[in-house]
């Protein structure tokens, strides 16, 4: 649930410790509060309304195995949607990026770079290598038949090489297009059609807008009438329309949207602070079925919180293992085991016999020292 909330978040990432707490579990006084995850741990106290102690051991466990099992399953669907929705935008975004043989061209050639519906003339696009931009020029009206005369103009251009349209009849477009191939220009297959241009600007727009009202904290408004890409890694520059916006700029005006929370993100919070709390009681359930198994009745333990240096971690297990020896061999031997496979662990629970009576789970986790 840590990683979701990390994944959702995106740019904000950077703060997404700050979104994992566990607001509930304690005092009243304290349940207003933004509770971090050590001060939870420290200040522990069972929640009897919610897993009431007196209640068969078992069926405490299965209560929270449920609760956990529903938050599970809430998460994989709810990642799922989330997932889709990032992908099929990162598609239709994936498109606005490349260089001009790969890249969508919605966004930069317009309905006045074409001769359309007419039934003897069309308007091809040929890319054109920027060394060989004279070249085009003297010779695109002889690479063929029927091209019609000062019908070439550049209307972007990359890096590599220009956006040129040109002007021909329809029947010698396939010779056009070998005689283009000789002389190493490049007829893009592209033909205008408005409908479909505009249906994919909407779907841009609905797909981000879904992202920025369901999941985001905060998303990029799209500023009334301009271009849905996103800004491309690669810089095209349209030419000739002076009212077109320009390819590789930034599409999308940035406007401050606050730090609203979508559903799906306050949805995470929410579980990621039910779920630590839940585990944590099994955490205290473990130490006091171990401690009574160990100890035995009447209930006379004191369970408490060590939090070593991370260089200090093997250290501090291998003095306890030394000064708690005697109580038993095999099982110290066995402590010392687990430490050295969990060196990195910052919090270690250390059970003692001899400390005073505690009688419920509730109480476990008494102290920090």
């Amino acid at each position: 649930m840590a990683q979701s909330v990390v994944e959702v978040m995106e740019d904000a990432k950077g703060m997404a410790q700050e979104n994992l707490l566990a607001n509930g579990g304690l005092k009243e006084k304290m349940k207003c509060l933004k509770i971090d995850l050590t001060s939870f741990v420290t200040h522990f106290e069972w929640d009897m309304a919610k897993y009431p102690a007196k209640q068969p051991l078992v069926s405490v466990v299965d209560t929270v195995a449920k609760q956990l099992a529903q938050i599970e399953t809430d998460l994989k669907s709810r990642m799922a949607s989330y997932n889709t929705l990032k992908t099929n935008l990162e598609n239709l975004e994936r498109k606005s990026m490349g260089n001009l043989f790969t890249r969508t061209l919605s966004d930069i050639v317009s309905k006045e770079d074409f001769v359309l519906d007419s039934e003897y003339l069309i308007t091809l696009l040929v890319i054109v290598p920027k060394q060989s931009y004279t070249q085009w020029q003297k010779t695109y009206e002889s690479l063929s038949d029927m091209v019609v005369p000062r019908s070439t103009k550049l209307i972007a251009e990359d890096n590599e090489g220009g956006l040129f349209t040109v002007t021909l009849f329809r029947k010698v477009i396939d010779d056009f297009k070998t005689k283009a191939k000789e002389n190493k220009f490049t007829v893009r297959e592209y033909y205008y059609d408005e409908k479909e241009i505009k249906r994919e600007r909407e779907e841009m727009s609905r797909l981000l807008s879904d992202k920025k009202q369901q999941y985001q904290t905060s998303c990029v408004a799209l500023k009334k009438g301009s271009s849905t890409f996103r800004d491309h890694k690669v810089k095209v520059t349209p030419l000739g329309s002076p009212d077109r916006p320009a390819a590789g700029q930034s599409d999308r005006e940035r406007e401050s949207e606050g730090e609203g929370e979508g559903p799906l993100l306050r949805w995470l919070k929410v579980n990621f602070s039910e779920a630590f709390i839940a585990w944590i009681h099994i955490k205290a359930l473990r130490v006091f079925v171990e401690s009574v198994l160990r100890y035995g009745l009447p209930v006379n333990f004191q369970a408490v919180l060590l939090q070593p240096k991370k260089s200090s971690t093997k250290r501090l297990r291998e003095v306890l293992n030394s000064v708690f020896r005697h109580l038993d061999q095999v099982a110290a031997a066995s402590i010392l085991d687990v430490g050295t496979r969990s060196r990195n662990s910052r919090v270690s629970t250390v059970r003692s016999a001899s400390l005073p009576r505690r009688d419920c789970p509730g109480t476990v986790l008494g102290r920090l020292l």
